[in-house]
């Protein structure tokens, strides 16, 4: 792959992501990211693996009542939150649209994004259920709703269904929660770039592009 795409690449620089797909900063941060991969000359793969946010979450909620129940803040420091976090999403062309979005158990959907993997088609899957939670107010944990997704990735909407219905890629999804448990990771988004480095949070892209030169560094024997 080219330094401007998400893909397999011969020798390329690796960037493993844990993610959650109902989590805002998680879309910010992929989009940061792509940015600083686009401006990098060298070859970058992108892994995604699974994290959950709200392991607990049953029935589709709308977001800010669900935070308002589980964190300590008021609805004014909720909107002040989305508000800002719609500003930041805007500069990078996201639409965050928080009155729609909805909390739902994502367990689902990350078996989804490691049923597109098998097809090469993760990253497009990560990005289609990111719009479909913060544009679109859909429930991502409605398996009807995620195989029309999958469809919409050019996946067999079938399969998916199938998969979605079954226990396929229980293992990938628990391997992933619990690889973030020995890492010690409790937030995301997450990135280790080359399993040396690590970088918590959407962060401004300068911070996604030293890594990316530090571990082009690294692969050329040059000093940090």
């Amino acid at each position: 792959m080219a330094g401007n795409a998400f893909g397999p690449a011969a020798d390329p620089i690796v960037i493993d992501v844990w993610s959650d797909v109902v989590c805002p900063f998680c879309y910010l941060g992929d989009a940061v990211l792509k940015q600083a991969i686009d401006e990098h000359p060298g070859r970058v793969e992108v892994r995604y693996h699974s994290f959950q946010l709200h392991p607990g979450a049953t029935g589709p909620m709308k977001t800010a009542d669900y935070l308002a129940g589980k964190v300590n803040l008021s609805k004014a420091q909720i909107e002040a939150s989305h508000e800002h976090l719609s500003a930041r999403g805007a500069e990078a062309g996201l639409d965050f649209r928080f009155d729609d979005a909805l909390v739902a158990n994502t367990r689902d959907a990350h078996r989804l994004i490691h049923f597109a993997k098998t097809a090469d088609r993760e990253h497009e899957m990560v990005l289609r259920l990111f719009r479909a939670e913060f544009t679109e107010g859909l429930d991502v944990s409605d398996h009807a709703v995620l195989a029309d997704l999958a469809a919409e990735v050019g996946l067999e909407r079938a399969a998916a269904a199938k998969t979605l219905a079954g226990n396929d890629f229980e293992a990938e999804f628990e391997a992933d929660i619990a690889q973030a448990r020995q890492l010690g990771i409790s937030g995301v988004p997450f990135f280790v770039f080359d399993g040396k480095r690590a970088v918590s949070g959407a962060q401004p892209v300068e911070l996604f592009r030293r890594a990316l030169e530090l571990s082009t560094q690294d692969r050329a024997g040059s000093p940090a």
